[in-house]
């Protein structure tokens, strides 16, 4: 039987700190992969501010009580660095974690290269059956048309080489202001589709999106929304930022007007010591509060009941599958493993860059393509914590009945400063008014039409 990893009653290891240090700062000998790859993982800034998993958990032991891990499937590259816009709110810029300061501006086609071998070497390791790689930025439509394909290009001939069973597929994720016939051309050619990130369908919705002289991105965006719903083969969908101070329903009905094919409602990257806009958690919160799960639910109750189906919402098809068993295709809900790498300009490897909210330096591996394979990521105590499915979880998620549908929430949301990311997710009141009201509609329906509606099969969502 598999033995569960507790705070109460953790795996073995690691070993107690050295002499003068204190136990969240010292090495944890025989842990994770750090000493087996020669990385100081150990060390600030994780040690300090990420104890669990960081100081806190035997990667080795967890193999031995029956945590194998899990190959990657998503590779995001992060053809730029730098962005057009200054967006008020941006993780990458605005939270924690600065270090785009230090990154390359454009990734260099020597290391688009070396990243197309390592992801081929990787899905030959593992017999993958299909990469699904994410052109992310910055804004990566900074790149001129010709050369936008050439990292997904390059990653298509290594496969070929090394793994020929492997497909690909290919999103970019942009803000949108720079889409011209021109890119989109190009894009389409190489059978990448197009993601975008947008507030609202509304100039009032999208004033925190503006470029850094504060002039507002939305007429831009807007334009090349416009464009790109004229080529659905090209079109991903729209990722939303929830912003308590727009009427939920009619942000959602202002994003129909650029026929997204699907819609991914985000919670802000907030945590238990930067709590949500609005009024978070703790003495600020009256309780039994729950505003994101209100505004959701005003959007649920809208797309729903609808009279036909203009749109797929991400979150709330997630939910529907997964309390109807189907396994989770995102990793913000739901006990699945993590399956995302972030390869930086520079050629760094990192986690997902969503963990930029939390700290300087969260994301961080000490890896690089250079000197590490994917599979030594795989041994990252980081990344082998999420894969852990609910032994990673704080003790009330895992006695919790919606702990298969929530999955503890999203994996930066759970964050606390000195303490790490075993807590439950500083939107945990929300996600259970939400998912108890979900599993309500999904119920009913099922019992006066036989069958819930809105529960197609989906495809994988592109990184956020």
């Amino acid at each position: 039987m598999r033995r569960a990893i507790t705070s109460a009653s953790p795996l073995p290891g690691p070993a107690a700190p050295a002499a003068g240090h204190g136990s969240d700062s010292g090495p944890a000998q025989g842990a994770g992969g750090g000493a087996r790859h020669g990385l100081a993982v150990w060390a600030s800034p994780h040690a300090r501010h990420a104890p669990w998993p960081h100081t806190r958990l035997d990667v080795a032991a967890a193999r031995a009580a029956g945590h194998p891990p899990h190959p990657i499937r998503q590779f995001v590259l992060k053809t730029r660095s730098r962005c057009n816009l200054a967006c008020t709110y941006c993780y990458v810029y605005e939270m924690a974690d600065q270090g785009w300061r230090d990154q390359p501006v454009v990734m260099a086609p020597a290391t688009a290269t070396r990243a197309a071998q390592r992801i081929a070497e990787h899905a030959a390791a593992h017999d993958l059956p299909r990469v699904d790689l994410v052109l992310h930025g910055g804004e990566p439509l900074l790149t001129a048309p010709a050369a936008l394909a050439a990292p997904v290009e390059a990653v298509r001939a290594a496969l070929a080489a090394a793994s020929p069973r492997t497909r690909t597929t290919a999103t970019v994720q942009t803000n949108g202001t720079l889409i011209t016939r021109g890119r989109l051309a190009a894009l389409a050619a190489a059978g990448i589709r197009v993601g975008v990130s947008l507030d609202g369908g509304l100039p009032a919705h999208n004033t925190r999106r503006v470029d850094h002289a504060g002039r507002p991105g939305f007429g831009a965006a807007a334009r090349g929304l416009r464009l790109l719903a004229r080529h659905p083969d090209s079109y991903a969908g729209v990722l939303c930022v929830i912003d308590l101070d727009q009427d939920p329903v009619e942000t959602y009905e202002s994003l129909l007007a650029f026929a997204p094919p699907t819609v991914g409602l985000l919670l802000p990257l907030a945590n238990w010591s930067a709590p949500p806009p609005g009024p978070g958690p703790g003495p600020g919160r009256s309780p039994g509060t729950t505003p994101y799960a209100d505004w959701l639910l005003a959007v649920f109750e809208r797309w729903w009941h609808d009279g036909r189906h203009r749109t797929r919402i991400r979150l709330f098809e997630e939910i529907i599958a997964l309390l109807l068993g189907l396994p989770a295709t995102t990793e913000t809900l739901g006990l699945a493993p993590a399956a995302t790498a972030v390869i930086e300009t520079d050629g760094s490897i990192e986690q997902a860059d969503s963990l930029k909210s939390a700290y300087e330096g969260a994301a961080a591996t000490g890896m690089a393509l250079d000197t590490h394979s994917f599979d030594q990521l795989l041994d990252h105590p980081g990344f082998a914590a999420r894969q852990l499915g609910r032994d990673a979880l704080a003790a009330e998620c895992r006695s919790c009945e919606l702990v298969e549908v929530c999955g503890g929430g999203h994996y930066p949301h759970r964050y606390r400063a000195g303490e790490g990311f075993r807590q439950p997710s500083v939107y945990c009141a929300d996600l259970q008014v939400l998912i108890r009201h979900i599993a309500t509609a999904v119920q009913h329906a099922a019992a006066t039409a036989g069958r819930p509606r809105h529960t197609s099969a989906h495809p994988p969502a592109a990184a956020s």
